[in-house]
């Protein structure tokens, strides 16, 4: 009976894998014990195979959005497809089958998406919206700072430096949501130096045509930043181009004379197969309200317009030193930079001259002009159409009789 017992209890402490040595080590995982290194190598693989799962499985939990993240992105998910039915796409864009579920849980995981993570039908539906401008109704309107009430609180010196600095909000001790502040940081700043007089950068007198030339140049600015949603930082050099495509001025392909002339070259642009997307005409008519709008801020808002456009040039001048071009096309590009951004230079030191008179004239002008684009619209859109509605055969089924 005696000996019955010791051999239990002597079992009891032996290597559970071994069964040979008195088992001294218990392991953390599992419990098991174990007498030497060789006995617990024999029964770890298991167990750490067992214990990684777990702690793996762990982590993705934890990497899980909470429900109100999953329910905002679904939401958004679900409008872009709404949108693209009531749009009227193609039928084959209106399978159900949006996104992969892979896709899905890689956004919603928080990981970030390219083209090439897209199978080839989800990028045919992801090139579509973009073409049509679906996606940008998924971005909330960006409100220009020259509509901003601190606008008409700009301060700057007779020579066009900054009198009110911006305080920054950790300095003033003000919270996140003080509007004042944030309005306050929007305004583009003036210049950082103080503006010389147009006498000491020209020989001769400033050209009678500068205040048409500033019309173009406003406009263009206006167009990118809405374009770009206010951000023309995100990516200086295609804000850069995207300028020099709108102005004439700036680009050097013409050099209009007459406010008419100046709009209507605008426009045309506005109004392209590249920027369709954004309105057509109706977004230009906006446009030249910005711009009239502007010139009713006057001197002050238009140096901090002209100083950021400045910026916008000098930002995408030195990422072009990096880009890979072709020599001649970036010979060119940067050739049309440096002329713009002497241009603007000069022409803010001539609005720092100009009196408050001139944009009230320049104004009218510009009020005359947009109610004849305004008639003219409207007579577009009542008349008849002119041309021929024909079938895919070329015969007309509808023509018009005299």
């Amino acid at each position: 009976m005696a000996a019955s017992h010791v051999s239990v209890v002597t079992n009891a402490f032996e290597g559970i894998e071994c069964e040979k040595q008195f088992s001294q080590y218990t392991c953390p995982r599992c419990n098991i014990r174990y007498c030497s290194l060789p006995c617990y190598k024999s029964h770890s693989l298991r167990c750490a195979e067992s214990f990684m799962k777990e702690n793996v499985m762990g982590g993705l939990q934890q990497m899980k959005p909470d429900e109100e993240s999953k329910a905002r992105m679904l939401d958004i998910l679900k409008r872009l497809h709404e949108e693209e039915e009531t749009d009227g796409f193609h039928e084959e864009d209106l399978n159900p089958s949006s996104l992969s579920e892979e896709t899905i849980q890689k956004i919603l995981s928080g990981g970030t998406i390219s083209l090439n993570d897209l199978s080839l039908e989800e990028r045919k539906r992801f090139e579509r919206a973009v073409a049509s401008g679906e996606l940008s109704k998924l971005i909330e309107p960006w409100d220009p700072w020259w509509s901003r009430p601190s606008a008409q609180y700009i301060s700057l010196s007779s020579n066009g430096t900054q009198l009110v600095q911006p305080i920054m909000k950790e300095e003033s001790g003000k919270h996140d949501n003080d509007e004042g502040i944030d309005e306050l940081e929007e305004i583009p700043p003036g210049p950082e130096n103080p503006l010389p007089p147009v006498s000491k950068l020209t020989a001769s007198g400033p050209s009678p045509l500068l205040a048409i030339h500033l019309i173009d140049i406003i406009y263009s600015y206006c167009f990118t930043l809405r374009l770009y949603n206010g951000d023309w930082k995100a990516d200086p050099l295609e804000s850069a181009t995207v300028v020099l495509s709108v102005s004439s001025i700036l680009d050097q392909s013409k050099q209009p004379e007459t406010v008419s002339e100046v709009l209507s070259h605008c426009l045309e642009k506005t109004c392209s197969t590249a920027y369709k997307h954004m309105g057509g005409l109706q977004f230009g008519l906006r446009l030249i309200d910005d711009v009239i709008h502007l010139l009713h801020l006057g001197r002050n808002a238009l140096i901090c317009l002209l100083c950021d456009m400045q910026r916008l040039i000098q930002a995408a001048e030195r990422e072009l030193k990096s880009e890979k071009l072709l020599k001649t096309r970036k010979a060119e590009l940067k050739a049309k930079l440096k002329s713009a951004d002497r241009k603007i230079y000069f022409i803010t030191c001539w609005v720092n001259e100009q009196p408050s008179e001139a944009w009230t004239s320049l104004t009218a002008v510009l009020n005359t002009e947009k109610s004849s684009a305004t008639e003219y619209a409207q007579s577009k859109r009542s008349a008849p159409r002119m041309e021929e509605i024909t079938e895919r055969g070329g015969r007309p089924i509808i023509t018009e009789v005299p």
